[in-house]
């Protein structure tokens, strides 16, 4: 079996070997990391602690707000992945892997893996945050097995999106500022009151953008809410995020360097 001329054996060695170059970055640059969740996890001490008096969302406002947490989570981790997509584009490190007899598809696998990778070690952390501050889920293991399929399903989808903005930005700021949806959806969702409460047009948009369904999927999935259709649209959208950012991401990596 062949994959652009290159084994399928020969290809999964490639991605191992960029995905292994993504995580030793990661680690000499350990700001990054501690970056995608020092400003969740402020928001979320400020919204729990000074504001989550002025909601009414039922029960413990911890609760309320934990799934809310780590959509806005996801959404800081992999922001860093287009930076570093672009920051390879600007040194040429990307021209010169396309000059070379690896497989073109693990360049761009290496850094959506590494950015699954980053995402669910912030994830795991900021529950253990939740947890400290109270959060109480009553989810089993079935529905904590959920959780963590679609907190990858996420992570895989929109780091995707990220690396196509890396690869489509001009600078290393801009693909900085292309992520900037990621970060302010989730602010323009369910995450933080629920949407009953909105005027009627910021209600219709809540509710029908993508990270609204995926918010009320894992509220339901860890605090017993009733999740109805939005399992369905959450998976949808995570797909939809995967599949569009993927082959906009390859179309961008084919392209001629010089057009």
């Amino acid at each position: 079996m062949t994959f652009s001329g290159v084994t399928f054996a020969h290809a999964l060695n490639d991605s191992g070997i960029m995905l292994g170059r993504n995580l030793r970055h990661t680690l000499r640059n350990p700001s990054t990391l501690f970056g995608s969740l020092l400003v969740p996890i402020i928001l979320i001490l400020v919204f729990v602690y000074i504001l989550g008096g002025a909601f009414s969302a039922g029960g413990q406002y911890v609760d309320y707000i934990g799934p809310g947490g780590l959509v806005l989570t996801m959404g800081y981790s992999v922001a860093s992945t287009a930076v570093g997509v672009a920051n390879d584009m600007s040194e040429g490190i990307i021209a010169r892997f396309r000059t070379m007899a690896i497989s073109r598809a693990a360049v761009l696998t290496g850094h959506v893996v590494g950015s699954v990778i980053r995402t669910v070690v912030c994830v795991a952390l900021v529950i253990g945050v939740l947890l400290l501050m109270g959060f109480s889920p009553e989810a089993g293991f079935a529905e904590w097995l959920g959780v963590a399929g679609l907190v990858v399903l996420m992570a895989f989808g929109t780091a995707w999106l990220t690396v196509a903005f890396g690869l489509a930005a001009k600078t290393v700021e801009g693909a900085s500022f292309a992520t900037f949806p990621l970060v302010f959806l989730p602010f323009i969702s369910s995450a933080f009151a629920p949407t009953g409460s909105m005027p009627a047009g910021v209600r219709w948009f809540t509710d029908n953008q993508p990270f609204t369904p995926i918010i009320e999927t894992l509220r339901g999935l860890l605090i017993g809410t009733p999740v109805g259709n939005n399992g369905i649209l959450a998976v949808i959208w995570c797909l939809v995020m995967a599949l569009g950012g993927y082959l906009w991401a390859r179309a961008l990596f084919r392209r001629d360097p010089a057009a």
